[in-house]
């Protein structure tokens, strides 16, 4: 939701004015300074001259929230503070689900448009001004949100005017435009800037995965580089041309970047202010899920009678009230939100996961899978598993990321992308939580093993002389293969070892040089190239003459053995001279 620059809201310019100064003054109180980047904030930074001219609104600017982020540290913790509609820990954490759908984002773009530099803390702080986090994370497995979010009709009354333009596709509104959804889009803005960011084959405004990628996709066109003030600035402006909500968003932006943490879903603080209120006014509070819709005004209950007049004392003395003749309404209850899949999740099962073992720089062949189960043991349908690898190690999922979050099927099951083995060998840990939900995580161990060769092969066939004291002419080089394919980057020993039966190093016969030109009978520390070859140094005879072995062995277990032979060079007899002639 946003609001338009330079224009009266309906409150008049009265009450703008007022809210303008109140809003300032808080501003002035929670400016943040240069960022660790050294970046000013927005709030401080004088903007390039263009940094107003927006090439349109991705929300038809519409209002939004005007909280300011909290003065306190954005780092409580996340154990503690009040739920939905409080302040506390909830209000610097961002509910689970709508978090993953910020981060995946950013890791869509930052492989689409590496120049982008989109930070998923610019999504948060969109989010945050645009819907509370969809209104504090109300939303289900597949994050759709449980009521969709829709801002004011664009009538002109005291808001753009927009008519029409999606039939009510989106908004439900065939007359005017309605900015739709989490990230607040208009359906005219979707339709061309509508991204499908969980996969499902839909491009819906009112699922926060397919929001938030489509606000980075929108917030990254013109090759900005949101990196470089001048450019955030831009994208800023042009999802809502205002500099307030340019300060207002640069202010959550510094806020997230301090640090945050996920909260469980629908567990978020809703916010209180609107552009569109008077100063300090709050709307009528809410619950999560029965929200009203943004630019809405809540039906007035009925006006309070006058108080009725004392009756006259008949002889001086008094009368007794009457009690009324219907008895008092019992307060009804509150609506109750049906519980999600997620609350019923009460723990994880491993779902058949087989034994995780690869070799460094290969792919598992075995995938994680996870069950969700109620309390009694029954499988839960659509609830999303995130699947994050946790220690010091440079194995991640395919794609190169370390968290994949997977939604359960039919049967429970959420089964993991598939593990790419890095190069440190040892234990992996690979962690699954329920997404919006605190039950305990469930651990796999994945094993790295180093690369290896289950066969050695010389490339050539010459043979390998010298003449002692000589240089062997040909250097030798052999080829690594596992399982018939090259074996690339296995560690690999050359040893020139006394015989075939004793396997130690001889101390006579050839030999290679260090870098220091010393004798060494033993070369360690060589790996085979990404063709899987291996050429050996050159080799150096001393005086003695016979036959070597060169024995090569790689890791895995593959061995070649090479015979060297060293022998004096062969010298030709002389021709019989011819008898002298009769």
């Amino acid at each position: 939701m946003a609001a338009q620059f330079g224009r009266r809201l309906r409150k008049g310019a009265a009450t703008t004015a007022v809210a303008a100064v109140a809003v300032a003054a808080l501003s002035a109180s929670q400016a943040p300074g240069v960022n660790d980047h050294g970046r000013q904030t927005a709030a401080d930074a004088t903007p390039s001259p263009e940094a107003n001219a927006s090439d349109g609104s991705a929300t038809g600017n519409s209002p939004y929230y005007t909280d300011l982020p909290p003065l306190k540290s954005p780092n409580p913790s996340p154990s503690t503070g009040p739920g939905p509609g409080g302040t506390g820990a909830t209000e610097s954490g961002i509910p689970a689900t709508v978090l993953d759908a910020y981060k995946k984002a950013e890791s869509t773009l930052r492989e689409a448009k590496p120049g982008c530099h989109l930070p998923w803390q610019l999504l948060a702080a969109i989010g945050r001004v645009e819907s509370g986090q969809a209104r504090g994370g109300r939303v289900d497995a597949e994050g759709t949100t449980i009521k969709p979010i829709l801002g004011p009709q664009l009538d002109g009354n005291g808001f753009a005017l927009i008519k029409d333009t999606d039939d009510g596709a989106y908004d439900g509104n065939s007359s005017y435009d309605q900015a739709v959804g989490p990230m607040q889009f208009i359906p005219s803005t979707w339709a061309w800037a509508g991204r499908d960011g969980n996969d499902d084959g839909k491009k819906d405004p009112n699922n926060i995965y397919d929001a938030a990628l489509a606000a980075g996709h929108y917030l990254c066109r013109n090759n900005w580089d949101l990196s470089q003030q001048g450019d955030l600035d831009r994208a800023i402006l042009s999802y809502n041309n205002s500099r307030d909500y340019l300060n207002l968003v640069m202010r959550w932006l510094e806020y997230y970047r301090k640090g945050t943490h996920e909260v469980p879903d629908g567990t978020g603080t809703l916010p209180d202010n609107r552009s569109d209120d008077g100063a300090g006014a709050s709307p009528t509070p809410t619950t999560p899920g029965t929200t009203t819709p943004a630019g809405s005004t809540p039906r007035p209950g009925p006006k309070p009678g006058k108080p009725g007049k004392p009756g006259k004392p008949a002889g001086g003395g008094t009368t007794t009230p009457k009690p009324p003749t219907t008895p008092p309404s019992t307060p009804s209850t509150p609506p109750t939100t049906p519980p999600t899949p997620t609350d019923t999740v009460d723990h994880l099962e491993d779902a058949g996961t087989a034994k995780l073992t690869a070799m460094a720089g290969d792919a598992f062949a075995r995938r994680i899978s996870t069950r969700a189960e109620t309390e009694a043991g029954k499988a839960v349908a659509k609830v999303r598993v995130r699947f994050t690898i946790v220690g010091d190690t440079d194995t991640t999922f395919t794609g190169g990321e370390d968290v994949a979050t997977v939604a359960t099927n039919s049967s429970g099951v959420a089964v993991a992308p598939a593990l790419q083995a890095g190069e440190k060998t040892g234990t992996v840990t690979v962690r699954a939580t329920v997404v919006g939900r605190a039950v305990p995580g469930l651990d796999y161990k994945a094993t790295v093993t180093e690369r290896a060769a289950d066969a050695l092969a010389r490339t050539g066939d010459a043979a390998l002389t010298c003449a002692p004291g000589g240089t062997f002419a040909n250097q030798v080089e052999v080829k690594a293969t596992y399982k018939g394919a090259v074996a690339d980057g296995v560690a690999a020993t050359a040893t020139l070892i006394k015989s075939a039966d004793d396997p130690t190093v001889t101390d006579k016969g050839p030999y290679f040089k260090d870098a220091d030109g010393k004798t060494v009978r033993t070369l360690t520390g060589l790996k085979t190239d990404a063709k899987g070859l291996l050429k050996l140094p050159e080799l150096y005879a001393d005086d003695t003459t016979g036959t070597f072995l060169l024995r090569v062995t790689a890791a895995g277990g593959a061995t070649l053995t090479v015979e060297l032979t060293v022998a004096a060079a062969e010298t030709s007899s002389p021709s019989p001279s011819a008898s002298p002639s009769a």
